[in-house]
C-alpha cells in the first residue's frame, strides 16, 4: 500500500526532502569527482618521472673513445701500472657530471669501487679514487667543473692500476670497468693487456 498523502502540507515536505537528497549526491559526485581528477593527475605527474628517470638511465651514461696504458717494470716483470680512458657523452645524452660519476674496477684477483677527486685534495688515494683531465673543451666545462657538456668534449679518466690491483695489469690480463653515472646510466670498459708488454712503454688496451 502507498502512503497517501493527506495535505499540501505533506506534500511540500516530501518534496523539500527529496531536494536534500538530490542536493547531497550532486555533492558526493562533486566530491568524488574531484577526488579521481586529483588522483589521476598524481598518476600522470608519477608516471612521467618515471619516465624521465627510467629515460635518464639509458641516455645519460659514458661512451668510451679509446683506452691506452702505460708500462712499468715491476722486478723485471712489466705491468701496466696506470689506464687512461678517454670518454664522451652518448649520443642523446644531457650534461654529465664527472664528479659525480663512480667506476667499479674488476679484475681476475680483486674488485674495488671508486670515485672522482683531483690528485691536490687532501684525501685522494689512488686505491679508491679516478681523476679527470681535459681532452678536448671548447668552453672550459670539463677544466672548470668537470662536465662533459657538449657532445665533442672528451674527457680523459685516470685510473692507478698499480695502486688498486697491486702491481698492475699482467700480461694477457682483461679488466672490466663499469663506469656509472649520476642518473644511472651505466658503461662497460672491457680492457685486454696484450700478450707482450716487453720493451713498451705505451700500449692500446
Amino acid at each position: 500500500m502507498f502512503e497517501k498523502i493527506a495535505n499540501n502540507e505533506d506534500r511540500g515536505q516530501v518534496g523539500i526532502g527529496t531536494l536534500i537528497v538530490f542536493i547531497a549526491m550532486v555533492l558526493v559526485a562533486a566530491i568524488a569527482a574531484g577526488v579521481l581528477i586529483n588522483t589521476a593527475g598524481f598518476l600522470q605527474s608519477s608516471a612521467e618521472e618515471t619516465g624521465q628517470q627510467s629515460s635518464s638511465q639509458v641516455t645519460d651514461r659514458l661512451q668510451v673513445v679509446s683506452t691506452v696504458g702505460s708500462v712499468a717494470d715491476n722486478s723485471g716483470d712489466p705491468v701496466i701500472s696506470e689506464v687512461e680512458i678517454t670518454v664522451k657523452r652518448a649520443p642523446g645524452a644531457d650534461n654529465v657530471d664527472l664528479e659525480t660519476t663512480i667506476a667499479q674496477w674488476v679484475d681476475s684477483s680483486s674488485t674495488a669501487d671508486l670515485t672522482w677527486d683531483e690528485t691536490t685534495s687532501g684525501n685522494y688515494d689512488a686505491a679508491t679514487n679516478f681523476t679527470s683531465s681535459t681532452f678536448q673543451d671548447d668552453d672550459s666545462s670539463i677544466s672548470e667543473s668537470n662536465v662533459l657538456n657538449d657532445p665533442a668534449d672528451r674527457a680523459v679518466l685516470t685510473f692507478s692500476a698499480a695502486d688498486i690491483s697491486s702491481p698492475g695489469i699482467d700480461e694477457g690480463e682483461t679488466v672490466t670497468i663499469k663506469l656509472n653515472t649520476q642518473s644511472g646510466g651505466t658503461t662497460t670498459a672491457t680492457i685486454s693487456a696484450p700478450e707482450t708488454l716487453s720493451g713498451k712503454s705505451t700500449v692500446a688496451l
